[in-house]
């Protein structure tokens, strides 16, 4: 096993200020966009809970933009990840349905603040640029299931002709067992998601 003091000790000191200061910048940005949003978000008040100046989450980011650019690229780039390996078909719908429900509960249970932001993103004013910002990772998370669907179709007879319904259903769906679970304040455990999974398959069954 390896020792992580030791570890870090063999960083150089600048290399790891500029780690730790990345992560705490990211940290406070997340509270701020999530609580806010991300055009109405103070760049100055991220500053301040981070101790930092302006110039230096600059130095960091470059911009606003690209503050909330590595904030979705280090929380989607994993997710996407483990997406796709799920949506990958295997001829047997059930089971993919399952693997894409629980790698959405799994990624909305490690992180509920981030997947609250994406979320109110993908819902923003499509002329926004909040919109614009979050529309390449909606389609990233859209194209895998879509693909799951369109195989499965030549499975399944009744399914023919309605991949894109589906996959818009079956992110619904998601979503909305997710956003309950986050008001009720209950676990995304595998009961939830076998009463979702058995939920969409008789709808599409039907």
């Amino acid at each position: 096993m390896t020792d992580d003091s030791a570890l870090t000790n063999t960083i150089p000191d600048g290399i790891l200020l500029f780690m730790n200061n990345r992560v705490l910048i990211l940290e406070n940005a997340l509270l701020q966009f999530t609580a806010f949003g991300y055009e109405a978000a103070n760049i100055q008040e991220i500053c301040d809970a981070s101790g930092i100046t302006k110039p230096t989450l600059y130095h960091y980011f470059k911009s606003k933009r690209g503050l909330i650019d590595a904030l979705l690229e280090q929380n989607f780039t994993p997710f996407i990840k483990h997406l796709k390996d799920a949506s990958d078909y295997r001829h047997d719908l059930t089971l993919n349905l399952e693997q894409v429900m629980r790698a959405y509960f799994r990624f909305a249970e490690s992180s509920p603040l981030f997947y609250k932001l994406q979320f109110s993103m993908r819902h923003a004013p499509t002329r926004s640029e909040t919109y614009e910002i979050i529309k390449p990772w909606v389609s990233a998370q859209y194209d895998p299931i879509l693909s799951l669907f369109t195989q499965a179709e030549k499975d399944h007879g009744n399914l023919s002709g309605r991949a894109k319904a589906n996959t818009i259903a079956l992110l619904g769906v998601i979503n909305a067992y997710i956003q309950q679970a986050f008001d009720d304040n209950t676990y995304l455990d595998d009961g939830l998601l076998y009463q979702a999974r058995q939920q969409f398959m008789y709808g599409i069954f039907s």
